[in-house]
């Protein structure tokens, strides 16, 4: 099932949940936020079986921060799919030569800028983390290291393939930001809006070619859609928005990251949380992933319990805090 305009709402105990579980859960999280403002949204089924706001009102949008490389992952593999890049595994210097032109003094601090084996860098490294863009010591596919300088690039890369991008002159370029609202926004009807910004650089630094981060400012309901499209393995209603193969995959720890790196990074894919060696939430289930970002952005994904968990903003410090906090007490009010 899936929302038109309008969500369906679901009584608890219709969707196969502990109605007073459930409550358990809403009161445990008014309980730990005290102050702070947070919101949730449980959906099972595509219906909308709790909706919790504390402080925020149903519309109030937030950055999705680092929760928007699910939504890049989904792009990168839109634009394969429409024959915009060849496939993950093409060398980003053939669709963005601009991300060599980083010299020593134009890089985000010192040391950090382009060297020769950041040439051989692929989609699949950077939407995967393990690209080692402007990273000395880190080969491509070798190191699992978060940034979002890399995601920059790959953005830029995507852009650059749609014509909407150029590193000369990124104030006066559409960006990724209007190609998403087309491909990913509009085909399930969410509502969120778009801008770019940069973090604080080194004088001279060449922002151009890796900054410009495209966030998204989100609804809890925004996410919600977005969660309810990958539980479907990118799938909205009788459309194929993201190819179903890529979700399986991306939703899967990275091959690179599990031929390279210690048990406890076994939890990251193609620009989502993996659980698939329940690394992450040892009592959640393994098909079990997630979209997560600063300011407590989170949005679970559980396709063989038909549910998502949405955070926007949460009350946890660490995401791995959800096991045993607002999404695991969720889950473990599902009697079926």
């Amino acid at each position: 099932m899936f929302p038109g305009a309008e969500w369906e709402m679901a009584e608890p105990a219709d969707a196969g949940f502990d109605a007073a579980a459930l409550e358990g859960a809403r009161e445990w999280l008014k309980e730990s936020a005290g102050e702070r403002p947070c919101r949730a949204v449980v959906v099972r089924a595509g219906r909308i079986v709790a909706e919790w706001n504390h402080g925020l009102g149903l519309d109030d949008r937030r950055p999705t921060a680092s929760a928007a490389k699910s939504v890049f992952s989904c792009m990168l593999a839109i634009a394969i799919a429409e024959g915009k890049i060849g496939s993950a595994d093409d060398h980003v210097i053939d669709y963005y030569p601009e991300m060599m032109d980083v010299p020593e003094e134009g890089g985000p601090k010192p040391g950090r800028f382009a060297r020769p084996k950041d040439r051989a860098i692929t989609f699949r490294q950077l939407i995967s983390n393990t690209s080692g863009y402007l990273k000395p010591g880190e080969e491509p596919g070798a190191v699992y290291n978060y940034q979002t300088l890399g995601m920059n690039v790959l953005c830029h890369a995507i852009g650059r393939a749609y014509g909407v991008y150029d590193s000369s002159h990124p104030e006066n370029s559409p960006g990724l930001g209007p190609v998403i609202e087309e491909k990913l926004r509009d085909p399930i009807g969410a509502s969120w809006g778009y801008r770019y910004w940069n973090f604080e650089h080194q004088r001279g630094a060449r922002v151009g070619i890796f900054g410009y981060y495209t966030d998204l400012d989100v609804t809890a309901r925004d996410l919600a859609r977005l969660g309810l499209l990958w539980l479907h393995m990118g799938c909205w209603g009788e459309r194929q928005v993201v190819p179903a193969d890529w979700m399986r995959r991306a939703s899967q720890t990275s091959p690179d990251i599990l031929a390279h790196c210690l048990r406890e990074q076994w939890c990251y894919g193609h620009g989502f949380w993996t659980n698939d060696h329940g690394v992450l939430w040892p009592s959640l289930p393994r098909d079990s992933f997630a979209a997560s970002g600063a300011g407590q952005i989170h949005v679970w994904v559980c396709p063989s319990r038909d549910l998502v968990v949405v955070q926007c903003p949460g009350i946890y410090t660490d995401q791995k805090d959800n096991d045993q906090g607002l999404t695991g007490r969720v889950f473990r009010a599902l009697k079926q």
